[in-house]
Formats: C-alpha cells, sequence, structure tokens
C-alpha cells in the first residue's frame, strides 16, 4: 500500500496536469505515491495528454458529471488506497523533495492533517508572481495562506493538504460549496478534534490565475464564501476576514476625510501601496513585479471586500438559503 494518495481534480486544464505530472516522475519518494486524476466534467479533457505518465507513474484516470472541486475530490478519495490523501490544484508544480520532506516530518510529527505554503517559480509570468505575492503578503491576507507568521489559526487549502484517509472518511470529505469548500473541510478536522500542522517546509509552486480579471473573480467568490463559511462554523468569522471590507469602505471614507477634515487622509491609501510596492521589490527583487504587486493587491482586497458584502446581502437580506458563491462560474 502506497504512503501517499495523490489527488488532483482536473476541469479543462490540459496542460497544466502535464507539468503537474511532470513534477511528481521527479519525486524522490517516487514508489511511495498513487496519482488519481479526476476528469471533473471537462469540454478539453486531459486524457490523451496524461497517456505517456501511465507508464512513467502509478496513474488512475477516471471521469465524471461536473460535481465542483469538492466532489472531484471526494470521488478520487474513494478510488484512493494510500494512508495519506495528498490534495493539489492542477495548477500547481512540486518540488522534486516535496513527498520526502513531508515523509520526514510526519514520522517526526505524525499529524492528522497538515498543509503547505506556496511559491512563486521563477518561471511565472510577471502578473503570476504578482499575485502570489498579493495572496501572500502579509500586508493582504494576514499571513493566513500558509506563512510562518499570522493572525489566525492555520487551515490548510486544497492546492496543498494532506490528511490521513481515515480521518477524511472520519468527517465525511469536502462539501458542494464550490468555493471555500476547503476551508470548511479544514474547520471540520479542527472540529472533530484532529491536530492540524503546516509543513512549512512542504511548499507548491502555484500559478493562480493568470490575469487580473480571473484573479478578481478568484477573490469575490472567496469574499463571498467566507459568509457561507461563518455560518457553518461558529467563530469562523475572524477580523482578518472582514478587514478587506473596511479596506474597500475606507476609500470613499478617507477622501471624505481629506476633504472636509485634513488633506493628510488623502494620503493613507497611497503610502499603504508604497509599502506593498517596497516590500513587494524587497521579496522579488524584480522592479515591474512590484509595480504588478500594487494592481494585484488593490484587486485582492477590493475584489474580496465586494464579495464578503455581496454573500452578506445573499444571506442575511435576501435570506436566500441556496446561496453559494459563484457556484455556476467557479471555474471560469
Amino acid at each position: 500500500m502506497p504512503k501517499f494518495s495523490i489527488i488532483i481534480p482536473v476541469y479543462n486544464r490540459p496542460e497544466e496536469v502535464v507539468e503537474l505530472l511532470d513534477s511528481l516522475t521527479m519525486q524522490s519518494l517516487h514508489n511511495e505515491m498513487e496519482v488519481i486524476v479526476i476528469e471533473d466534467g471537462s469540454t478539453i479533457t486531459c486524457e490523451k495528454e496524461i497517456e505517456p505518465y501511465m507508464t512513467q507513474l502509478d496513474l488512475k484516470y477516471f471521469k465524471q458529471e461536473n460535481m465542483g472541486p469538492g466532489g472531484a475530490r471526494n470521488r478520487g478519495a474513494r478510488e484512493a488506497i494510500g494512508e495519506y490523501l495528498i490534495f493539489f490544484d492542477s495548477d500547481c508544480v512540486l518540488p522534486s523533495d516535496y513527498l520526502q520532506r513531508a515523509m520526514d516530518h510526519l514520522r517526526r510529527d505524525p499529524l492528522g492533517c497538515f498543509g503547505g505554503p506556496d511559491k512563486a517559480h521563477k518561471f511565472f509570468s510577471r502578473t503570476q508572481k504578482a499575485i502570489s505575492y498579493s495572496m501572500t503578503s502579509f500586508l493582504t491576507t494576514g499571513g493566513i495562506r500558509g506563512a510562518s507568521v499570522k493572525i489566525d489559526k492555520f487551515y490548510p487549502r486544497s492546492f496543498n493538504l494532506g490528511v490521513l484517509k481515515q480521518i477524511f472518511d472520519e468527517v465525511g470529505g469536502f462539501s458542494d460549496m464550490r468555493y471555500g469548500e476547503d476551508i470548511d473541510f479544514s474547520m471540520k478536522v479542527h472540529e472533530y478534534g484532529h491536530r492540524i500542522g503546516l509543513i512549512s517546509e512542504t511548499f507548491v509552486y502555484h500559478k493562480r490565475r493568470n490575469t487580473f480579471k480571473s484573479f478578481f473573480k478568484q477573490v469575490f467568490s472567496s469574499g463571498s464564501a467566507r459568509i457561507q463559511i461563518a455560518s457553518r462554523h461558529k467563530g469562523a468569522l475572524q477580523l482578518v476576514h472582514i478587514l478587506p471590507t473596511l479596506f474597500l469602505l475606507g476609500i470613499p471614507v478617507s477622501i471624505l476625510l481629506g476633504a472636509c477634515v485634513n488633506t493628510w487622509f488623502y494620503n493613507v491609501y497611497p503610502i499603504y501601496f508604497l509599502l506593498v510596492f517596497v516590500l513587494a521589490w524587497i521579496s522579488t527583487g524584480q522592479f515591474t513585479v512590484a509595480c504588478l504587486s500594487i494592481i494585484a493587491s488593490f484587486i485582492q482586497l477590493v475584489g474580496y471586500g465586494m464579495g464578503f458584502i455581496t454573500g452578506l446581502w445573499m444571506k442575511y437580506v435576501k435570506k436566500d438559503p441556496q446561496y453559494e458563491a459563484f457556484k455556476q462560474t467557479f471555474y471560469n
């Protein structure tokens, strides 16, 4: 029986799957894993692209009607035989020692569930690097997405999440939420009393979105999904999740105060984005990426804030019990 079952849900991303599978062939613990690819109702399948890997990996490939990311991962878990299930998004690439690092850590500290951070690969586009910085910076997300410094509990995200199969089955797997289903899952694991830990050395290179338009859709949906998560789990709504909304609402307030009270208030947001620029330049070493990080950070905060407000409106004003964040446009 393999130690790890790698589960990859896919929707219309054959090229990305190839890059992920390439990185899996180079794992130092090659014999300790099986790989399960779930084609979740794709109109552009990856069947032809993964054929060469059938002889290089212990690879299983399944097709199903579109059920969303949670349903695809649940299908993969049902087919898995490994001790640990590890979920990756199809737009991730692994360093060659990922599994070895995970194995070494779990021998020292046998966690029931774990996650790792994500980084931008040097070959990513400048926009992807800027988006990656925005999604991992303490200035924009509070360091809650797999960083070593954070202002909220660590909840593994599905782009890099490992869990004992026994625990996965115990908590009932992923829900049918189209966004936020990974946070919902991690919170269930916490509520069942199992230990979750960050393994900082098991990072992945995560492409995320490659345009600012698609990035806006992603963060809008995440903000909206936070309301669903808060309604399912007591204490799931923390200050860090409200900050983007305060940022959004603070824009007209700062302009009004600048006009009516003191012109100093005009400087609040320029100073903030100057700090984003400086820290992004230090972090990435690239001037252009630092400039794009200003745009990415603005989109991240405003998009999340708009989604959060929309979620509040749909849930508590319109009182729509069936509301799910961007359910019909998750993959677009």
